[in-house]
């Protein structure tokens, strides 16, 4: 199975990370969405391919701003949005 994700802007409120970190933060998010979407399959209408211009995902607890950590939270909490849940 081929999955393209492009994250065009990631916007994350209340969130501070630390200058340099930007880049490794979105290239987690990304890999590990992928990672997610990839065994656990997508939502029915994005089964057969699409795009959403889009997507907001769920809250998130804060433990610090470790980059890996929190992308790991961040890609759970959009995976609700596009994957099965």
């Amino acid at each position: 199975m081929n999955i393209n994700l492009h994250i065009e802007r990631l916007v994350l409120d209340g969130v501070t990370i630390a200058p340099g970190q930007h880049q490794l933060l979105q290239s987690i998010v990304a890999s590990e969405l992928i990672r997610m979407l990839r065994y656990g399959g997508f939502s029915p209408g994005l089964a057969q391919g699409g795009s959403l211009s889009r997507i907001s995902g769920k809250d998130i607890l804060l433990t610090g701003n470790d980059p890996t950590h929190l992308g790991r939270q961040i890609a759970q909490s959009i995976s609700g949005s596009i994957g099965h849940e």
